[in-house]
């Protein structure tokens, strides 16, 4: 089975994916690096140049593709879950693991990283944490097979919860 991480931005998926890969002999594919590798372009340019539908059709292109790994802990970006698509494609062959934090701990984290496009167009990155977190919560909270607190934690914490899981359940 693969060790699919989810959550919103900041919440430490890629660098959890990591430690979790290290400590499972897993190897770790990242939904968000591949869309930019076959774009050819950051996030913040694809969205810029073409609009948020366009980056979670690429989005939904790679989940497939990642669905039939094996093995592996998936890093697969905050938005994925927006898609019932890419959750089912996700779940044939992944557990997901709902890493969460509150949103003043994601601003904390996400405060000095200037290239997060905004989700909503209207506000920045930051001030828009609140209003897209509770959007997404529902479909979080569904997909989740696994809750995995962040706020407080250091990434070998929440790493080993996971990989303990991951040894007893999977």
């Amino acid at each position: 089975m693969n060790i699919v991480l989810i959550g919103f931005r900041g919440v430490g998926k890629s660098s959890i994916a990591e430690l979790v890969a290290l400590c499972t002999n897993r190897t770790v594919f990242r939904v968000d690096d591949e869309v930019e590798k076959r774009a050819g372009y950051p996030i913040s340019e694809i969205v810029s140049r073409y609009g948020w539908k366009r980056f979670w059709e690429l989005e939904s292109a790679i989940c497939a593709e990642a669905a039939a790994l094996k093995d592996t802990v998936i890093d697969a970006g905050g938005g994925v879950v927006q898609r019932p698509e890419n959750v089912a494609l996700l779940k044939t062959h992944g557990s997901f693991f709902w890493l969460t934090a509150e949103a003043d701990t994601i601003k904390e984290r996400i405060q000095n990283d200037g290239g997060r496009p905004s989700i909503t167009g209207r506000k920045s990155f930051i001030e828009e944490v609140e209003e897209v977190l509770e959007a997404r919560l529902p479909l979080y909270e569904a997909a989740a097979d696994y809750v995995i607190r962040t706020d407080n934690r250091t990434l070998g914490e929440i790493a080993d919860e996971i990989v303990e899981i991951a040894c007893t359940a999977l």
